[in-house]
């Protein structure tokens, strides 16, 4: 008898294209999958720009810090990537979603699981 988290994982890895319904082409640990899809040197290389983005535009959260348009801005480096293929730009598109996320400021800001029925892309 299948569990719940057997339920879920069959779930998730359907829904990541992982497997078919009736036969597993990845069979991992959750915690096989948590080392397995990460990429160590992407955050580091994100983290670095975080550290020396702190020094010249002001920490996380910092009260006094300038607003940016941050999703105009990782357009214009997505856009910049797909021209130059430089994967600067797919760091920069990073950080910019993740400031966005902690100190954004549009208006319908919030967060709301998504589902079959609502996507955040179409």
């Amino acid at each position: 008898m299948k569990t719940w988290f057997d339920f879920m994982r069959d779930r998730l890895h359907e829904r990541a294209c992982l497997i078919e319904w009736t036969k597993p082409l990845v069979t991992a640990t959750m915690d096989q999958l948590a080392v397995s899809e990460w990429s160590p040197t992407f955050e580091r290389l994100m983290r670095n720009r975080l550290v020396i983005g702190a020094l010249r535009y002001g920490r996380l959260h910092a009260r006094a810090k300038p607003r940016w348009d941050r999703v105009a801005g990782a357009r214009k480096r997505l856009n910049q990537y797909e021209a130059s293929g430089n994967l600067e730009c797919l760091v920069d598109v990073a950080n910019m979603a993740l400031l966005e996320f902690e100190e954004g400021f549009h208006p319908k800001r919030h967060w709301s699981d998504i589902n079959e029925d609502h996507c955040c892309i179409d």
